[in-house]
């Protein structure tokens, strides 16, 4: 009776077997284009030339680091409320955003044995950034998120510029995220509104 149960198995049947290994590839395969694809347009969205003309961003290294990082808080803020392939799909964009740190911190010419501490830096840098944003953000606070992303985006300049703008293009921006539908999410397309200086 054990032979004839363990036979009955679907992945002991040949042809059963197959079909659901080459079904997991697929969707593997088709959540890799589906990540590819949205971080893409995540990072092309940090990378708007008027972030850095019109609202302040320094287009700098760090500078390019803090706007994709506010970038991706507003992007998993709208996953968060998303089916589970939305967050499946989300917990990957941060795989490679951290994939993308640790290739740009060794074409800078760090060493291997000093990687991970800077990935650590990094990564304890983004979470802080991701709470500071969320609070100002949950708390509808555009003062308190012009404020952080100044004191993030020039750490060190007494006389930084006003981001006030920059913030204010967060809020709208999460907002338009907040109308998109979920079909929109759950294929990679989620698009972040243009930035102006108006």
């Amino acid at each position: 009776m054990q032979q004839d149960s363990a036979d009955a198995h679907p992945l002991n049947q040949p042809k059963l077997g197959l079909m659901m290994i080459f079904g997991l590839f697929r969707k593997k395969n088709t959540n890799r284009r589906i990540v590819e694809a949205q971080y893409a347009l995540l990072t092309a969205a940090a990378r708007q030339p008027a972030l850095y003309a019109d609202l302040g961003v320094p287009d700098t290294v760090m500078g390019r680091f803090e706007m994709l990082s506010a970038v991706l808080i507003l992007y998993f803020r709208r996953t968060r409320r998303s089916a589970t392939s939305g967050q499946e799909i989300a917990q990957e964009i941060v795989d490679a955003f951290f994939e993308d740190v640790d290739h740009s911190i060794r074409e800078l010419g760090v060493g291997d044995v000093s990687v991970p501490k800077r990935m650590k830096k990094f990564a304890g840098m983004f979470y802080g950034r991701l709470e500071s944003y969320a609070a100002a953000l949950d708390a509808a606070d555009r003062t308190a998120l012009a404020a952080a992303l100044r004191r993030n985006c020039y750490p060190q300049a007494a006389d930084a510029p006003s981001l006030d703008g920059l913030a204010s293009y967060l809020f709208d921006a999460e907002a338009a995220l907040a109308a998109v539908g979920e079909d929109v999410v759950e294929v990679g397309r989620l698009r972040l509104p243009p930035a102006s200086a108006g």
